[in-house]
């Protein structure tokens, strides 16, 4: 039948082998005499355990072990780190319903199960609070300051406008449900090394994390993750537990697979946080915004605090004079929240771009036209400006492509049947960072170059982005390049979050890429070759098999800390609502990348597509349900958690304005992974709003809320 894939320069290295099932991901991983863990949850919300009786579970068929705090093994670091954040194992207090108090370990996952099943909690309760919205409302429970407050200008001077828009928006606790669920599987050796296959973003972090608990050299601690089956922001740090089942191999000694249910993904492995936003804007009557005021509430954990962006980008993505920001969290007795693509800005970019938009409506303004007009020429929160900003041209180009001109400004102008169509857009911002990684090129006398670095792959095509950078710069075909990572043995690189990947990681590529072309140069010329060359007749000709350099790569542009360097979206959404139901239907989406320029044409487009479909989840069906008088979840499983299926999904239209930015890196290459969800529930909801005359400003957009209005 011939080749069944057909291959082009900007195939995913890695394609063929997840859609045949080649690619391996941790818990697939089968090691000599491998045992299993399933974890035993508090049923209470907080309060102290009296006693555990895990006799039955003990003598049950198979098992190996009952771990909990009555007989835990020693964990070094847990006793010398102090601190409030949650160590399983090493207390009776439990802090939130579904909390991890045992671990029962038997020779299969079945019999480990049926034991759990086994063991026997008592309870002193003790009063809790989760509820989110009555804690912010009530002065008695303790809001802690998130950020510190920002003011420019005259603080609340939107009070004073003309023309004035003052709106709450809330958004419900969102859980990170890939289909491959969280886990580690661990094996401690007796020399205390430990080899680890994670579910991380980061194996250098998993790496320093285990080591720092237990005490040990992070070279003893070999992390492995080559794939990753969807990270979503929740695999960026190491769970408790991960650390007790590298406990329990530890005391065990044997290696140990703990794979968590559906159900635990809702409460183990945090969640994108509850917020309670108000937005507050002035205008002139001619569309000149004069002050805005963004208050943010977030949910987070009475253990542990979490913060994040969500005032972010009210301080700079608009021209005002006046600005003022602030950010508080509300410890609640539930497990502690960790960021989700998108992470704070999402949160924030829906408040805001709700009320720009309701803002236009005031005005009688078309929302880009208002858009267009408020945009600031630099960066107003650190006056100086953007490294590049095409924020005019992905108006011109998205407004075209989804028929912009189409839209009436007037709600419910537009019928088709028994459907309200409406248009809607919003934009997206996220900070274009580059930090520090290394790199090691291994340039080999066989035609082939191998890149080895400890970075994370959770499915933006890290490995094809690389080797098109270095395919570029080497002239050498991608299928002659190799890009070795998820093994903490490699050179060091940070975790794959913050849309920081391939401007950092891909820096260091573009740098070993060039010490090797430089020592190719140097051996043709002290061989008296002609310096163009080709690499396998210099190596040949020195008798060098290959030739390696690793480099560690940084922002080394002096200019850099002159400039803002962000990456922007503009989405423009095209909704259908149905008259008599309620239903919301997305009919069309045109999503503009402003990210600097594109290295890799077909993931880049995949990371676009996936952040709109992760934004009409935020939009439309994402939300977990806690049930406050027993402060536990009532839909944590995927029959009543609802996230996007292929028929909620349109094409999805993808443009790039692909220019590089001259300041960022050597690539022009801006992050990207953020900003294709960043404001795109903000477009549903104008949409929705063009369509209905309806603003809904809590999340998600169910039917029920369209009709009732």
């Amino acid at each position: 039948m011939g080749n069944l894939f057909f291959k082009d320069e900007n195939d995913r290295v890695d394609g063929v082998d997840k859609v045949t099932g080649k690619a391996k991901y941790f818990a697939e991983y089968q090691l000599p005499g491998l045992t299993y863990g399933v974890l035993v949850t508090s049923t209470i919300t907080k309060g102290k355990i009296t006693a555990i009786d895990s006799k039955a579970a003990s003598g049950a068929p198979g098992v190996l072990g009952v771990l909990s705090h009555l007989n835990k093994p020693s964990v070094a670091g847990y006793e010398a780190e102090g601190g409030a954040k949650l160590k399983i194992f090493y207390t009776d207090q439990v802090l939130f319903n579904g909390q991890p108090i045992a671990l029962v370990v038997a020779d299969t996952f079945e019999r480990a199960t049926f034991a759990a099943s086994l063991v026997k909690v008592t309870y002193e309760k003790g009063a809790f609070n989760t509820d989110f919205e009555k804690s912010i409302k009530d002065a008695s429970v303790k809001k802690l300051q998130g950020a510190a407050p920002y003011v420019r200008g005259v603080e609340n001077a939107y009070k004073t406008a003309e023309v004035q828009v003052e709106q709450t928006y809330v958004m419900p606790v969102e859980t990170h449900n890939p289909m491959e669920l969280h886990g580690i599987i661990a094996d401690w050796r007796p020399n205390d090394q430990v080899t680890v296959y994670a579910k991380t973003q980061g194996v250098k972090a998993t790496q320093n994390t285990i080591a720092g608990a237990f005490k040990i050299p992070a070279e003893s601690v070999q992390v492995n993750s080559e794939f990753v089956g969807g990270g979503f922001g929740m695999a960026l740090r190491t769970w408790p537990l991960e650390i007790a089942t590298v406990m329990a191999s530890k005391h065990l000694k044997k290696p140990v697979k703990l794979v968590i249910t559906r159900d635990q993904m809702f409460t183990m492995v945090g969640n994108r946080p509850a917020a309670h936003q108000k937005i507050g804007l002035g205008a002139t009557k001619d569309g000149k915004i004069t002050g805005i005021t963004h208050t943010a509430f977030g949910q987070s954990s009475t253990y542990e605090n979490f913060t994040e962006g969500v005032v972010n980008m009210s301080k700079f993505m608009y021209s005002s004079e006046n600005v003022n920001t602030n950010y508080y969290i509300v410890p609640l007795d539930m497990s502690v929240p960790i960021w989700m693509r998108g992470p704070g800005e999402a949160t924030g970019a829906f408040a805001l771009e709700s009320a720009i938009d309701e803002m236009a409506h005031a005005l009688d303004m078309d929302p880009l036209d208002f858009r267009i007009k408020n945009d600031p020429e630099k960066d107003p929160a650190q006056n100086r400006p953007f490294s590049s900003k095409y924020i005019k041209e992905a108006y011109k180009l998205g407004s075209a492509k989804i028929g912009w001109d189409k839209r009436k400004n007037k709600p419910r102008s537009i019928v088709e049947g028994s459907w309200n169509v409406g248009y809607g857009v919003s934009i997206g911002v996220f900070n274009a960072g580059r930090g520090r990684a290394s790199v090691k090129g291994i340039l080999k006398a066989d035609g082939t170059l191998v890149l080895q670095s400890a970075t994370s792959d959770i499915g933006p095509g890290t490995g094809t982005g690389m080797g098109l950078i270095a395919s570029k710069l080497m002239n050498i075909p991608t299928d002659k390049i190799t890009f070795e990572l998820g093994d903490s043995s490699l050179p060091p690189a940070p975790s794959q979050g913050g849309s920081a990947t391939l401007s950092t990681v891909g820096s260091a590529v573009n740098d070993v890429c060039v010490a090797l072309k430089a020592t190719i140069a140097e051996l043709a010329a002290n061989s008296n070759m002609d310096a163009t060359s080709n690499f396998v007749d210099v190596l040949k000709k020195n008798n060098l098999p290959m030739i390696e350099k690793t480099i560690q790569s940084s922002q080394n542009n002096p200019d850099a800390k002159n400039y803002s360097m962000y990456s922007f979206s503009i989405h423009f959404v095209q909704v259908k609502v149905h008259q008599l139901t309620g239903v919301v239907k997305v009919s069309k989406i045109v999503s503009v990348g402003d990210s600097g320029k594109i290295v890799s044409p077909k993931t880049a487009r995949s990371q676009m597509v996936g952040g709109a479909v992760g934004g009409i989840g935020m939009a439309l069906t994402e939300e977990a349900i806690l049930d406050n008088r027993y402060g536990r979840y009532v839909n944590n499983n995927f029959a009543d958690y609802h996230v996007p299926v292929h028929a909620d999904v349109p094409e999805v239209d993808v443009i790039f304005i692909d220019k590089p930015d001259p300041i960022v890196n050597p690539m022009g290459a801006k992050g990207m992974g953020e900003i294709a969800i960043i404001g795109f529930a903000g477009a549903v909801a104008n949409a929705v709003f063009n369509a209905t005359g309806k603003r809904i400003r809590s999340l998600p957009i169910t039917p029920d809320k369209v009709l009732m209005g």
